[in-house]
């Protein structure tokens, strides 16, 4: 998969999984709350298409100040969200008033500020989208009538051509003048991401399930199989839905094909009861045949997951799941965004993740498998 069709395929994703505020059943496929449940998703799919061109008409708020009112201790946007496509034409459409060297990071990455003083990150052909993290959308820009002019001296020393194309290497860990970022002529592919409003400072963390990165030498839930009995005993992991998010993003890390999830963010000083904020999935959407079943170490060790999750993941069988993401996916600008091959493996891997799911019952119990997490937060 090339490096374009990642850009907005997360965002997508998060919206059909819904494991940011997700919905819970009590009862069997015909009981009330099921079928609230199943009005609620299909409401959700006839949501995926949105407006291009989509502006604010009932409030003189900017986009960014709605976008900001949005985020809450389990959330970075509300379920029903009528202004989303508003905000996401102005991320894709706002001015750039100014360019800078982005963070620290170990992708190329530039920090801009949009008309109307909203910062964003825009990444080369590269990002990720979540309602466990920031609001994404692809995006072209012409480096040299909308970068150069605004960009700050430090960003522009990094600026060089390559044949007709122009090129720029920033500031990161591994950015390198040798290997540049190159648009096809002044216009370069990528992404652009919503910056958190600073009311809501993160704090990283390590994941349980982090691998070493050395050769020859496994993490101990490589080898350890009651290695989840170890991580109940941990804070924030012993109380409150860290757990429980944590195996949510190893069943979206697995459907996406992300096995690289060796650190994540929360709200700071949460004490563990915000969300799991997803910031990093450059290493998604690579090998369509390849199905990582490491990945859902967390899922098989702690045999465990949400009832809402496991509601869900049903209602995505039988290809529903990839059919939504077509359709979710007509509206970013740098559409078509995800080959078929990759289509496919989602709905392949999502059949894994019910499968596992199925033998934690089996072998564990329904109530010590399905678990019910209702969490209300007021927000700071």
């Amino acid at each position: 998969m090339k490096l374009k069709q990642r850009v907005v395929v997360l965002v997508a994703v998060v919206l059909l999984l819904g494991l940011a505020k997700l919905f819970l059943l009590d009862g069997g496929e015909g009981s009330a709350a099921s079928r609230r449940d199943l009005r609620a998703f299909r409401k959700m799919e006839a949501g995926l298409s949105l407006s291009r061109g989509a502006r604010l008409t009932h409030t003189l708020q900017s986009p960014w100040e709605v976008a900001s009112q949005w985020v809450g201790p389990r959330e970075v946007y509300p379920e029903e969200t009528p202004e989303l496509a508003a905000v996401l034409t102005a991320l894709g459409t706002a001015r750039v008033e100014r360019a800078d060297v982005g963070y620290k990071g170990t992708q190329l990455k530039a920090l801009l500020v949009l008309d109307g003083g909203q910062k964003v990150v825009f990444k080369p052909k590269r990002i990720l989208g979540f309602r466990r993290a920031p609001l994404v959308v692809g995006r072209f820009i012409n480096l040299r009538t909308e970068f150069k002019p605004v960009a700050t001296d430090q960003l522009l020393s990094t600026f060089l051509m390559q044949g007709n194309n122009s090129c720029f290497y920033g500031k990161c860990y591994y950015c390198r003048e040798s290997e540049p970022a190159c648009a096809e002529g002044d216009m370069m592919e990528g992404s652009i991401t919503l910056w958190l409003p600073d009311v809501w400072p993160l704090q990283k963390h390590r994941h349980p399930w982090g691998r070493t990165y050395r050769e020859g030498k496994l993490a101990r839930w490589e080898y350890d199989e009651s290695y989840c009995e170890a991580v109940k005993k941990m804070p924030p992991y012993d109380a409150g839905p860290r757990l429980l998010d944590v195996i949510d993003t190893a069943i979206f890390d697995y459907l996406i094909g992300n096995a690289d999830r060796h650190h994540y963010e929360s709200f700071q000083d949460d004490g563990g009861a915000s969300m799991l904020i997803l910031l990093d999935n450059a290493k998604s959407f690579g090998n369509p045949a390849l199905d990582e079943r490491s990945i859902l170490a967390p899922l098989y060790q702690c045999c465990m997951v949400r009832v809402s999750t496991w509601n869900r993941l049903n209602l995505l069988r039988a290809g529903a799941l990839s059919s939504a993401m077509r359709q979710a996916l007509t509206f970013d600008p740098i559409n078509p965004v995800l080959a078929e091959p990759h289509l496919a493996a989602l709905d392949r891997r999502l059949s894994g993740v019910i499968e596992t799911i199925r033998q934690c019952v089996e072998s564990q119990g329904p109530d010590n498998t399905l678990i019910e997490d209702r969490i209300n937060l007021p927000h700071p």
